[in-house]
């Protein structure tokens, strides 16, 4: 059968999908009135073209996991968020909700990250700093009033107290009397990546993968519309990995989960479905789309022939993209925002499934409202006026670009090959494999622009005298003090024996085997703390020692 027949046969097996989910027009059309093909093929024969490309929606998936992509919906426009205290946060995102965005991001800040409460003493000076601060129900109450959690989809980039958050966001649900079943989103969840690139770890990896394979488990008959992990290289590439070493050690942290979630019992088939994964989008924009092409190619082809998953959707890499935060400058600050638009059209050429664009000033400080509706807006332009959402997948045949995405995918393999010849990805980070390899590709770009090899505009070439930057939006420091005043005031106010109690049955259950999940839900729903219920946990597991890497 040539390719064109092929078409023609995915043309029609794709008809059912679309009957389901409607194309945005009957007929897209570009400004000479030239008729846009939903996917555009070779007119000659290709003889790897099933194997290496396929068709939009099929294995390999290298050209998409939806056969109409954003012929059918836009991408999920995301802008992550928070700061300060809940109220604050909350008007935030219902500013970005009447802006058009489509889902919400949650930034939290450093202590909720680290399971601290706001009143520790290690808390002090970063309540409310890089996010919002969360310390009990209470919180999450205020952080999404006015906001029906059935119908928003939310992301959260929370690790090691992710199943703390994921609890509260159920239970504020059932306060809105929307069922668990009936909620959507992601936690990011995905600690391996924190020992190697980020450090907002708690416990040791032993531990932490029994309580990432408790929610998997957890969420398959309780949660089925949450995406349980968001598997992470978007801050394996902010701490200086190259883009092979991205798709790599994402891809390595992935088969390290399904490992785990095999091993403790589940098929293959519950849980794989409801993997995400997180990328960065970097300003070579070629090189990204190959790469996101790349990786969605090698997922499938993992899943499928390692794991031996059955279901399509096992073996579909879906994403969420947010755009470079280290290539971000403090030096003429306006000139992000042409790096964030090139960034965030690399991310949908490569088929994101959501994006989040930086703001112009986030080198310097929090965003600013003006500067987050520029972000929200270069999406809206990149989806609304630019034309590439029209057909899938629109660089597929090009040179270049079919060149780069083998030649990832090739070096992608080798280091895989080299970690699993470690003993796997979380066996070759307490070695500081990933970590050495990391440090060496951010020591080795950063000399090349500090000899000029590399430039980086407004930093080393073309610079301009500038004066201190005016309008910054800064966390005023009374934040902390009332946080920790209507901390107190809710301890004060809850029942403590009930909370006692809850907390002292999470304990028992973090000794044995139980599944945490509806142990930390009780707890949560009687107003036990983030800070307390994470301090049980490490009184049972431990917490987790840095592997020093010279």
């Amino acid at each position: 059968m040539s390719i064109s027949e092929k078409k023609q046969a995915w043309q029609t097996s794709s008809e059912k999908s679309i009957a389901k989910s409607p194309e945005r027009k009957a007929s897209f059309r570009n400004s000479s009135d030239t008729e846009i093909e939903r996917c555009y093929t070779p007119d000659f024969e290709h003889p790897s073209y099933e194997e290496d490309l396929g068709f939009p929606g099929q294995y390999p998936y290298t050209r998409g996991v939806q056969p109409t992509m954003y012929r059918g919906r836009f991408w999920t426009m995301r802008q992550y968020a928070g700061f300060g205290n809940a109220a604050e946060s909350n008007e935030r995102y219902k500013y970005l909700l009447s802006a058009g965005q489509t889902g919400l991001s949650i930034a939290f800040d450093l202590p909720t990250q680290m399971g601290y409460d706001s009143d520790a003493s290690m808390s002090r000076g970063e309540v409310g700093k890089v996010g919002v601060a969360i310390d009990s129900l209470a919180d999450m109450e205020i952080l999404f009033d006015g906001i029906p959690l059935d119908k928003v989809s939310t992301s959260m980039t929370i690790n090691s107290t992710a199943a703390i958050l994921l609890a509260m966001y159920i239970a504020v649900a059932e306060k809105q009397g929307v069922s668990a079943a009936q909620i959507s989103g992601t936690i990011q969840n995905d600690i391996l990546k924190e020992y190697m690139a980020r450090g907002t770890y708690i416990y040791p990896p032993k531990e932490s993968m029994r309580i990432i394979t408790d929610i998997f488990a957890y969420c398959k008959d309780n949660v089925p519309k949450w995406n349980t992990i968001s598997i992470s290289g978007y801050h394996i590439r902010e701490a200086g990995s190259s883009a092979v070493q991205e798709v790599a050690f994402t891809l390595a942290d992935g088969i390290a989960y399904v490992e785990a979630a095999v091993k403790a019992g589940l098929d293959v088939d519950e849980f794989a479905p409801r993997l995400a994964f997180f990328f960065n989008a970097h300003n070579d924009l070629l090189e990204e789309v190959s790469k996101f092409r790349a990786a969605r190619r090698m997922w499938a082809k993992i899943m499928r022939d390692r794991f031996h998953a059955k279901d399509p959707r096992s073996l579909m890499l879906r994403f969420h993209t947010q755009t470079a935060g280290c290539t971000l400058t403090a030096q003429q600050p306006d000139n992000n925002i042409m790096r964030v638009t090139l960034q965030a059209l690399a991310a949908v050429l490569g088929g994101t499934q959501s994006l989040h664009t930086n703001s112009r000033d986030e080198a310097l400080a929090l965003p600013t409202e003006a500067s987050v509706r520029i972000a929200l807006r270069t999406q809206q332009v990149i989806a609304y006026e630019s034309g590439v959402a029209d057909s899938v997948d629109p660089l597929a045949g090009s040179f270049m670009v079919e060149a780069l995405t083998d030649k990832i995918e090739e070096q992608a393999l080798a280091y895989i090959e080299r970690i699993d010849a470690l003993g796997g990805a979380v066996e070759a980070i307490s070695r500081g494999f990933q970590q050495k390899e990391i440090q060496d590709s951010a020591y080795a770009y950063q000399r090349s622009i500090e000899k000029d090899e590399t430039i980086i505009v407004g930093v080393n070439k073309f610079t301009v005298e500038e004066g201190a930057p005016q309008g910054l939006l800064r966390v005023k420091e009374e934040v902390e003090v009332n946080q920790k005043a209507a901390l107190a005031k809710m301890k004060g106010e809850r029942d403590g024996a009930r909370v006692e109690a809850t907390l002292k049955a999470l304990e028992g259950a973090a000794k044995g085997t139980d599944n945490l999940m509806p142990f930390i839900l009780e707890a949560v729903k009687c107003y036990a703390t983030l800070g307390e219920i994470a301090n049980v946990l490490r009184g049972v597991f431990g917490v987790h020692r840095e592997t020093v890497v010279l």
